[in-house]
């Protein structure tokens, strides 16, 4: 399988979750694109771009089921949250109910805008591991006051790689009354997706991770009662527009300035490059790979699972805690002694090594890991 792709042979390639990585096929798909933008630029840009940019979105809405007028395509999740946390009308004491396992460029946004004007972002700590559905949403709603106005939550986290109930969540804030943020940035061709049952008022997720287009490709869903309350991010052409469409969501937000969006328009073409090479098989029998491999990745590194090591939980990316003072080194050193290309991360006082789980991943390569892993606690200075 790894001969559908681009990745360099040489390497063992354990972070698609990061930045996904583009088959052949989809990146052709990109290339012709480009050919297209340039053999005409002001036709495709001005004119024909509404209509391929329409016709990926509706390909996405099939996807993961809402209507494609409720989505515009951004660059990236963190894009997505700027628009939210500049248009929700947060003032002074208010409080987002969120958790202490967000991605942290989410919780620098919230931050920001939190400080602009006296409002709280209360990461609710969540204890780990999380021993059942359950205690996590217990731990969650304890962070809950009658300040708190917006709920916004990781569907996949980032740095822990653990599945959480969001729909769950998502059900208890509407009858609270409170609107409901989800970060699906790791959803989209990981696990199901559904929007129409999620219920979720906002939801950004990217498709250049486990959907494998080109980067820079993701999308911001909104439902409609809240579309025209988002002004744009960056004024451009669709704000005030003298040639409005029938919606300003789409006016405000999908065209703003002069961009090459040929990565938005690969859409299509991975959906059909999964379809043909039945991916949910594929990836439904990574996932079961996963949770049996995992055990000898928790053990070499001498820690527990973050989560039980169940479906419910964990999709094809697995993280564990590792002590090491210095994570960076940790992640040089595996790639350039290696060849393994993983992620260490910091997260608050902690360390998470995180592998993924593609379809062109095989068992010898987790082994490999578990012992170049064990040769370097054997050498002693990286981890503790």
């Amino acid at each position: 399988m790894k001969n559908l792709f681009l990745l360099r042979d040489d390497i063992t390639f354990l972070n698609f979750g990061s930045f996904g990585a583009c088959p052949k096929e989809i990146f052709d798909d990109y290339i012709q694109w480009q050919y297209l933008l340039e053999k005409e630029p002001v036709q495709f840009i001005t004119v024909d771009g509404y209509t391929y940019i329409n016709e990926a979105r509706k390909s996405l809405a099939a996807f993961i089921h809402c209507d494609f007028e409720d989505l515009v395509f951004v660059p990236n999740p963190t894009h997505a949250i700027n628009i939210l946390a500049k248009n929700i009308d947060l003032k002074a004491g208010d409080e987002i109910l969120t958790t202490d396992l967000e991605y942290g460029a989410m919780d620098r946004t919230w931050s920001y805008y939190c400080k602009k004007v006296g409002a709280s972002m209360v990461q609710q700590t969540i204890p780990l591991p999380i021993v059942s559905k359950e205690a996590f949403i217990d731990s969650f709603w304890k962070g809950y006051s009658d300040k708190t106005k917006i709920v916004f939550i990781s569907q996949i986290t980032s740095s822990t790689g653990i599945i959480l109930p969001v729909k769950e969540i998502c059900e208890e804030a509407k009858k609270r009354g409170l609107i409901t943020i989800v970060d699906g940035a790791h959803v989209p061709a990981h696990i199901y997706l559904n929007l129409s049952e999620l219920e979720a008022d906002f939801y950004t997720g990217a498709c250049h991770k486990w959907m494998m287009t080109p980067k820079g490709s993701s999308f911001l869903y909104v439902k409609k009662q809240f579309q025209e309350k988002l002004n744009p991010l960056i004024i451009s052409w669709g704000y005030e527009s003298a040639f409005p469409s029938n919606s300003q969501f789409f006016d405000y937000h999908q065209f703003n300035g002069t961009r090459d969006f040929s990565a938005y328009l690969t859409i299509p073409k991975a959906i059909e490059f999964m379809q043909k090479h039945d991916w949910k098989s594929k990836t439904d029998q990574c996932k079961l790979d996963l949770l049996n491999l995992a055990p000898a990745f928790f053990e070499v590194l001498d820690t527990q699972p973050l989560a039980p090591l169940t479906s419910e939980f964990f999709g094809q990316m697995c993280s564990a805690e590792i002590k090491t003072a210095k994570p960076e080194k940790l992640q040089s050193h595996l790639f350039e002694h290696y060849k393994i290309e993983i992620p260490v991360m910091r997260h608050r006082d902690k360390c998470y090594l995180r592998f993924s789980y593609q379809v062109f991943n095989t068992s010898n390569e987790i082994q490999y890991l578990i012992n170049s892993l064990a040769e370097i606690k054997k050498m002693g200075g990286l981890i503790g």
